[in-house]
Order: C-alpha cells, then sequence, then structure tokens
C-alpha cells in the first residue's frame, strides 16, 4: 500500500513540473549540467523535479510562474549569463502561445556554471 501512495504522489510531482516547462522557453530542453541528457525540473536542484528549488525556480515563483521580461533578463543563477540567453531566448520575446524563433538552450538558468569553477564557488552544488 506505501508503495502504491509513493508512486501516486511521485507521479503528481513529475506532472506539476512538466506543465511548468511549456512556460519558459526551451523547458523541456534544458541540458543536464551532471549528464548526458536534459534537465526536466528547471526550477528544482534535483533534475527530476520535486524538492529545493534552486534560484531560478524561486524567481519564477516570485515572477507568478510567468516568463517575464525582468525574469529573462535577470541572471538568476550569477554565472554572467542572463536566463533567456541560457534558455535560447536572448531577446525575451517567448511567450507560451507564441513559442517561435528560440535558439538552442545553453546552460542551466539555477546552477552556475561551469560547475567547480572559481565564479560558481559559492553555490555549493556538487552533481549527485
Amino acid at each position: 500500500m506505501f508503495s502504491l501512495v509513493y508512486l501516486a504522489c511521485s507521479l503528481a510531482a513529475v506532472v506539476a513540473f512538466q506543465a511548468y516547462q511549456a512556460y519558459i522557453p526551451n523547458g523541456d530542453q534544458v541540458p543536464n549540467v551532471c549528464a548526458i541528457g536534459t534537465w526536466p525540473g528547471v526550477g528544482h536542484k534535483a533534475p527530476l523535479g520535486a524538492g529545493t528549488l534552486n534560484a531560478f525556480g524561486r524567481d519564477f515563483a516570485d515572477a507568478g510562474h510567468v516568463w517575464t521580461d525582468a525574469l529573462c533578463r535577470r541572471d538568476s543563477d550569477l554565472d554572467g549569463v542572463s536566463n533567456g540567453e541560457e534558455l535560447g531566448d536572448p531577446h525575451c520575446h517567448f511567450t507560451p502561445t507564441k513559442p517561435g524563433h528560440l535558439l538552442e538552450a545553453t546552460g542551466h538558468p539555477g546552477i552556475c556554471e561551469p560547475i567547480g569553477s572559481l565564479a560558481c564557488a559559492w553555490q555549493n552544488f556538487t552533481c549527485f
């Protein structure tokens, strides 16, 4: 019985964050900074979402879960690259209903990269 409850809660968390992927540019194509592939839970410290929010996740929540010009131009992870640039929307034109003209996502807006560099040492993040 416990495993069924756990499975149901896990599926609910997965469905919840997948809905947010459509609210940001390339939300389903954000590179996984720790491994090959993507980071589906972009706003979270854990790749699959749930748990602790990263800096981008907090900023996205503060913006009402809306991709705003301010959120796009912000550098949530303090790596010197705006959220929009990392997500392939350097000119901040993305809307969920008009997603065209996006470039490829080149980084993760919530994790300072490159991990382990002197510039990102403040974040105390390690891949698990």
